[in-house]
């Protein structure tokens, strides 16, 4: 039906950068929202990023000014560039989207599998 494939996870050290990718593919009418999240061990998953079909952004404030979300719609693909990343920053890395189905009048909210996020210090 619908799938999301994250991938540019690894290790890094503090101060480093890193770019995940988000790929949706299936039977997709459009995309709305697109975003990222993350979850550290023993945490709650937290909001990192979202970007809205019309570009508008939101971040949270942890990672305003060093990382930066981005969309390409043609390719139902978004991105988040993590600059001088923090041992802090450690998590799996999930992306999400709120989509129509082709088809299908109703919006739904999709999850990619995570991908894990090391910064060593």
């Amino acid at each position: 039906q619908v799938q999301l494939v994250e991938s540019g996870g690894g290790l890094v050290q503090a101060g480093g950068s890193l770019r995940l990718s988000c790929a949706a593919s299936g039977s997709i009418f459009s995309i709305n929202t697109m975003g990222w999240y993350r979850q550290a061990p023993g945490k709650q998953r937290e909001l990192v990023a979202t970007i809205t079909s019309g570009g508008v952004t939101n971040y949270a404030d942890s990672v305003k000014g060093r990382f930066t979300i981005s969309r390409d719609n043609a390719k139902n693909t978004w991105y988040l560039q993590m600059n001088s990343l923090k041992p802090e920053d450690t998590a799996v890395y999930y992306c999400n989207a709120d989509l129509r189905l082709v088809g299908g009048p109703y919006q739904y909210r999709y999850w990619g599998q995570g991908t894990q996020v090391t910064v060593s210090s």
